[in-house]
């Protein structure tokens, strides 16, 4: 499987926790592709972590700076790219991640994501007295949107990595002999 030549850029979409850093290492691995995570590359540009941009900035300063990074990540060539779960919500993005690539939205439904991201510190959506109803607002605010930008929808419920990234390539496969 390693080293497939399946071409052009693969973006990943979907909520916190839904295993788009995971999945997007191992699919660029598997088809030789950079992988590349526009959080990680907003902190390398910034120098400081996403949660002291939004502690800074607010959500709005973060949206900002995630719009100029995904706009200049799409151009890169033969890229996996692992996007923040809000990416879709800037009608820019979107239109950027469709014209560029071909994108996938990794779906879960809230409560697996819940006991994915419980013990993690750095969701700044996720500080609240219930993360767990945050998550279920998200969820119904953006599933409309990921669906919306996706050429493929592959739900990540009770699934391993290798697991997913067979169906992926499999589904990637089939798509680029249509």
């Amino acid at each position: 499987m390693p080293g497939m030549k399946l071409p052009g850029n693969f973006f990943l979409v979907g909520l916190m926790g839904a295993g788009k850093t995971t999945v997007g290492r191992a699919l660029a691995k598997a088809t030789g592709k950079l992988f590349l995570d526009s959080d990680h590359e907003i902190e390398s540009k910034t120098g400081v972590k996403i949660p002291v941009i939004f502690e800074i900035e607010g959500e709005a300063g973060f949206r900002e700076r995630e719009a100029e990074a995904i706009f200049e990540l799409c151009q890169r060539k033969e890229i996996v790219l692992a996007t923040g779960g809000g990416v879709v919500l800037n009608p820019q993005n979107r239109a950027s991640l469709r014209a560029n690539g071909f994108v996938i939205y990794l779906n879960a439904s809230p409560e697996e994501l819940y006991q994915r991201t419980a013990h993690d510190k750095n969701r700044p959506l996720l500080q609240t007295a219930d993360p767990l109803g945050r998550l279920r607002e998200l969820y119904v605010q953006r599933d409309p949107l990921y669906r919306e930008v996706a050429d493929l929808v592959v739900d990540t419920s009770r699934q391993s990595v290798q697991g997913m990234l067979s169906i992926l390539i499999k589904e990637l496969e089939n798509n680029a002999h249509r």
